[in-house]
């Protein structure tokens, strides 16, 4: 069965109509582009049938890379939407959780969460692989590369799926509900994807998946201002992950005040990309998996930190103080 059939198919099956890729439109717009493209010759106007279209085509690009977008983005926000409720109630406690299960209307079980978690896993992939075949389809249709260059565009949007820092929050929440089962022994926990493990090689860690269709995703866990493992980790919305006090001081804000409050022109130190900071995104799974694979480096780290913010919060509110009093 071809891709595009399995995947109108999938998308027909879920529950809720969800975002998806308009496989047989944009396919539909490809074929146009070659019908629409016609030559004169001799003074007649015959149709002259050629196998591609220009290198910059207005079929195309007028219509085809515009609505792959809005696409694009839209799975993109559905995906993160969901993934942050999933892992919110699965971090929650006490009458917290009660609350978002009764606002969300969703079942009060370990086995209902482990399915929604595996529904966002295949609904991620079966939308990157469905745009990377698009856009394939498109450099082959164009003998040209502007569908890879557009993949880069759209990861500078931060609108590719496989960036999403909630995936790699799912990839955390999969390895953290598997350790849990194993060391309680009861039965095997369901698996979110095959073949996902955090790896230690020469005391440095990363998060290594492999996922249907030859798709491999491995995140490096080294925060690259401070050279360590990443404690306290935070994605920026570019996708880099740094520790919290590293990125507050590459953001030039205490801890005290946090991100959020950033400037705008404040820039992530590996990409250079400007305004990364007000939607930082705190990966409370990642952080529980490295606190319980490297507890000695934690225990450490987290006596060292501990120091460092106690000394910036008496800072902080040392100079609230002193601008109350008008000293």
């Amino acid at each position: 069965m071809k891709f595009c059939k399995k995947y109108q198919e999938y998308m027909q099956a879920q529950e809720k109509e969800l975002p998806g890729v308009g496989f047989k439109k944009l396919k539909k717009i490809l074929k146009r582009c070659r019908r629409d493209l016609q030559i004169r010759k001799g003074g007649l106007e015959a149709v002259v049938d050629i196998p591609t279209c220009p290198h910059h085509c207005q079929v195309c690009d007028g219509t085809f890379f515009p609505s792959l977008l809005k696409e694009m983005s839209e799975i993109v926000g559905c995906f993160n939407e969901r993934a942050q409720k999933l892992l919110d109630l699965h971090l929650a406690s006490g009458f917290r959780k009660y609350y978002i299960w009764l606002k969300g209307k969703l079942k009060r079980n370990h086995v209902a969460l482990i399915q929604e978690g595996k529904d966002l896993v295949t609904y991620a992939m079966i939308n990157a692989i469905a745009i990377r075949k698009i856009l394939k389809k498109y450099d082959k249709v164009h003998y040209s590369k502007q569908g890879q260059a557009f993949k880069s565009q759209a990861q500078s949007m931060h609108i590719e799926i496989l960036q999403s820092p909630w995936l790699c929050e799912l990839m955390a929440f999969h390895i953290n509900l598997r350790e849990s089962k194993g060391k309680s022994k009861s039965r095997k926990a369901p698996v979110l994807f095959d073949g996902c493990f955090l790896t230690l090689k020469d005391d440095k860690p990363s998060l290594s998946c492999e996922l249907f269709d030859s798709v491999k995703l491995d995140i490096d866990l080294t925060c690259s201002i401070c050279l360590d493992t990443v404690f306290d980790p935070v994605s920026l919305t570019c996708g880099h992950i740094f520790c919290y006090m590293c990125a507050c001081s590459a953001a030039s804000v205490t801890i005290v005040d946090g991100l959020k409050i950033a400037k705008p022109k404040e820039k992530c130190p590996l990409c250079r990309e400007a305004g990364v900071y007000e939607g930082a995104v705190h990966l409370e799974e990642l952080n529980i998996l490295l606190s319980r694979s490297c507890p000695e480096y934690w225990e450490q780290r987290l006596r060292t930190e501990r120091t460092e913010r106690i000394r910036q919060a008496k800072e902080h509110w040392e100079s609230q103080c002193r601008a109350f009093m008008g000293v």
